[in-house]
């Protein structure tokens, strides 16, 4: 068996072009539970919660529940569900699981396969991230679902050649076409003539079908990718700014860095320079971007 095609290559609810990260979200957690605790299965009305948390941080803007990855993961042959009365699960009702007591745990063939190969665990993991999210938010959903997993080049098991790869030229093309300012602060530091701090941001997920283009990248600073690919920012049709009303900062840092940017116009390209296309705008929008926005900033009158 190769568990991770499998991993690979869950079976997700699919419309469009719409995000349903549900299943590699709980079998990260199942994968992070078995790494620090063995076989023990995993009670649904103990790890709701957790899994709520996780889908209410990494899954698609609306809400959705944890019973649905629950019940559904057992079709792709890693996870099994029993319950007081046996094997099989209730359902995917939530009070259904909770009645019947059941429980669920990564299936006896693949706990087999994670002892005999203390590797699987982490090429399973990596095929998760890389299958289901952006690089920048691969080490916090690490540590989200207990997971300790080597990173690297040299480390086996990354997708292998036969799918899709990135495009190492994307950074530098980005960048340039950005002018090596980020698109919503302007951040343009520098130690030398090397750029520190400036990412190349896909806007539409290339674990989503993402191109490798300058059309569907923005070049960011560090804080700023990160909350572009959380939702808490986002591009309107018109190349102006989005911030979530969902956000919240008090401080004057968050007011300056986040708040303050809404309705501001981005920062570049370069002239001649395609700015986002509107279908990758539209995509993150409405699979990544939380809630509805805030209104513009209102700009000072003129004295």
């Amino acid at each position: 068996m190769n568990w991770v095609e499998r991993a690979a290559g869950l079976r997700q609810w699919s419309k469009g072009a719409a995000r349903a990260p549900h299943k590699p979200l709980l079998l990260l957690y199942a994968l992070g539970r078995f790494q620090r605790e063995g076989d023990g299965e995993l009670r649904y009305s103990a790890v709701e919660e957790d899994l709520k948390r996780l889908l209410a941080e990494y899954g698609p803007p609306h809400r959705t529940s944890p019973a649905y990855p629950f019940h559904h993961l057992v079709g792709d042959g890693v996870w099994e569900v029993r319950t007081d009365r046996g094997t099989g699960s209730p359902g995917t009702g939530v009070r259904e699981l909770r009645a019947a007591g059941a429980t669920g745990r990564l299936v006896p063939e693949l706990r087999v396969a994670l002892r005999r190969d203390p590797s699987l665990l982490g090429r399973m993991a990596r095929v998760l991230l890389d299958a289901n999210f952006p690089p920048s938010l691969h080490d916090e959903l690490c540590e989200a679902v207990g997971l300790d997993v080597e990173t690297g080049p040299d480390v086996p098991g990354r997708l292998s050649a036969a799918r899709r790869q990135r495009d190492r030229r994307m950074r530098e093309l980005v960048l340039t076409a950005y002018e090596y300012r980020c698109a919503f602060c302007g951040y343009d530091g520098r130690i030398g003539t090397v750029p520190v701090g400036l990412e190349a941001a896909h806007v539409r997920w290339w674990a989503f079908d993402g191109p490798d283009d300058v059309d569907n990248g923005l070049c960011l600073c560090a804080l700023h990718h990160k909350l572009f690919d959380k939702g808490v920012l986002g591009i309107g049709a018109d190349h102006r700014i989005l911030v979530s009303r969902r956000f919240v900062g008090h401080g004057p840092a968050a007011r300056a860095q986040v708040t303050e940017l809404s309705g501001r116009a981005l920062t570049g390209p370069r002239p001649g320079v395609a700015p986002v296309a509107a279908p990758h705008r539209a995509w993150h929008t409405a699979q990544v971007f939380h809630g509805d926005p805030r209104p513009a900033r209102a700009t000072p009158s003129p004295a």
